[in-house]
């Protein structure tokens, strides 16, 4: 039996290959063993696969086929994976609070914030993972018809970046600020920008926001 570490090695580097047929092959393997870390294998090989293809993005090595490739492969082990995630955690989904989590309007990328949405999900919120390009009127009903306790908005594009401030002044306005904390994600965003927007938590990554979620949350308790 390879060790998570291995699959975790292989798992990247299916993402960085944008091979699907390993990268379910890999998930397979790790859910047939109860030994495999299923949040390790998530966060060191895939999620870390597909933020060094972004990096080669960045630095226009790779292009946008590219990332839609490594999101395939990024995606075919996520489905495979993430039902058993659940099964392990049982009701764990229940206990610490909903939470809604989107990209912003205007931004159609969903990748990040997908992989967020499962991590919080195992740590045991419930969450509500509306989608991408989302209306800024619609997350906040949404955090209403949900008695959210946080809300998580990703942005991808300095461009989009722009709707996570009026939503922080939107959030203020419905008088949901302090009863809803917000977070803010994706790329460009930085704490620097989620400080000057007023925003509560800023979180770099999926593990990163689980524990700034997780944190913020007990402080509240």
């Amino acid at each position: 039996m390879a060790t998570t570490q291995e699959l975790a090695e292989r798992a990247k580097k299916a993402v960085m290959s944008y091979n699907v047929n390993d990268s379910k092959a890999i998930a397979n393997e790790a859910i047939a063993d109860p030994n495999v870390d299923l949040v390790a294998l998530i966060s060191d090989g895939y999620s870390a696969g597909i933020n060094e293809v972004g990096v080669l993005f960045g630095q226009k090595k790779v292009f946008l086929p590219h990332i839609m490739a490594a999101a395939g492969a990024l995606t075919a082990g996520l489905d495979i994976i993430t039902p058993e995630l659940e099964k392990r955690g049982g009701d764990a989904g229940e206990g610490l609070g909903n939470v809604v989590i989107c990209s912003i309007e205007g931004d159609i990328h969903s990748i990040g914030k997908d992989i967020v949405a499962i991590m919080l999900k195992v740590a045991g919120f419930n969450v509500f993972n509306i989608g991408r390009d989302v209306p800024l009127k619609d997350i906040i009903q949404a955090c209403k018809d949900n008695n959210a306790i946080a809300v998580g908005t990703s942005a991808l594009m300095t461009s989009t970046m722009v709707g996570q401030k009026t939503f922080e002044e939107m959030m203020t306005k419905e008088g949901l600020k302090g009863k809803c904390l917000t977070n803010v994600g994706g790329a460009p965003v930085t704490q620097q920008w989620a400080d000057e927007i007023g925003a509560d938590i800023y979180s770099e990554n999926a593990m990163d926001a689980v524990a700034k979620f997780t944190a913020a949350v007990s402080d509240k308790a």
